[in-house]
């Protein structure tokens, strides 16, 4: 009888052991590098409800490096690097209205980590505009991850006629996986990086899903939400290709954010970047 109680005890050890082995988190790593800082002298664009018109202020610009046992991502590759080697690493962006500052380029910062564009197995941007693609050709050799939408977006006789097209422009004949019929897209296939549609800032706008051992879920909510105050008050650009679509996803990253309990990172917020840890050092 002792020996069957004993036996029963080591199977029930057993099988409480099996789930959280399988729950482990792969030993995934997230840095925050800095791209570049947009200075805006009026920032009334970023509402279409004029309540920012006249204000003035520094949107930082991201790129994030995911780095995942099974290979590397980069979502977001900043202001081109050529700005970083400027008089000053500046530049002025007449038609914004706004001057870029750059003090570091992304292929420099890589370089902290020993990694060079080559050694990037992926590559993704949350969608089209030039202060997320300005690198985009670096990464030309890596597989290429985009919305469907986006896509055809950035290769449209209007965007080919645009500014910010010279930076992504050799990718349209990089490996491209193509994310479809409003499918979320797993990375890596293990749940730990995962692209998800919020089309309205731009056809094909992404947002991705983090989660790491340690810190747990985090969202990187490419551009939607610029300012401090856009989450709070649902400001939507005056810019944006849909503004109900725009609502639409700002609705369903409220929603993922609820039940995942993740930390959500607004791209353009210096304070959210800076709560990050300084680059070289990673969240994980």
């Amino acid at each position: 009888m002792l020996q069957r109680a004993a036996l029963i005890s080591l199977v029930m050890l057993a099988a409480c052991g099996q789930p959280q082995q399988q729950a482990a988190a792969p030993a995934v790593q997230l840095y925050a590098m800095d791209c570049g800082t947009a200075e805006f002298g009026d920032v009334g664009m970023f509402a279409d409800d004029g309540s920012m018109n006249g204000q003035s202020r520094a949107l930082i610009v991201p790129c994030f490096l995911i780095r995942h046992p099974s290979g590397d991502l980069i979502w977001d590759t900043g202001f081109p690097d050529s700005i970083a080697a400027m008089p000053g690493g500046r530049m002025a962006l007449p038609q914004m209205g706004a001057e870029v500052v750059m003090t570091a380029s992304l292929q420099s910062q890589l370089q902290q980590l020993g990694l060079t564009p080559a050694d990037i197995e992926f590559v993704s941007f949350s969608h089209q505009h030039g202060d997320h693609t300005g690198n985009g050709n670096l990464f030309a050799g890596s597989t290429w991850i985009v919305d469907a939408d986006e896509r055809a977006y950035m290769f449209s006789d209007e965007a080919r006629g645009g500014q910010a097209f010279a930076g992504y422009a050799q990718l349209e004949n990089a490996e491209t996986r193509l994310i479809e019929g409003g499918a979320d897209y797993d990375v890596f296939g293990d749940g730990s990086v995962v692209i998800k549609q919020a089309p309205g800032h731009t056809p094909g706008h992404t947002i991705l899903l983090v989660r790491l051992a340690d810190a747990g879920p985090v969202l990187l909510t490419g551009d939607m939400y610029h300012l401090a105050e856009t989450r709070e008050r649902r400001l939507v650009p005056s810019f944006n290709t849909d503004r109900a679509q725009t609502l639409a996803s700002m609705d369903a990253l409220e929603r993922l954010a609820a039940e995942t309990n993740a930390r959500v990172i607004r791209q353009h917020v210096r304070e959210d970047f800076d709560s990050l840890p300084r680059f070289p050092e990673a969240l994980n």
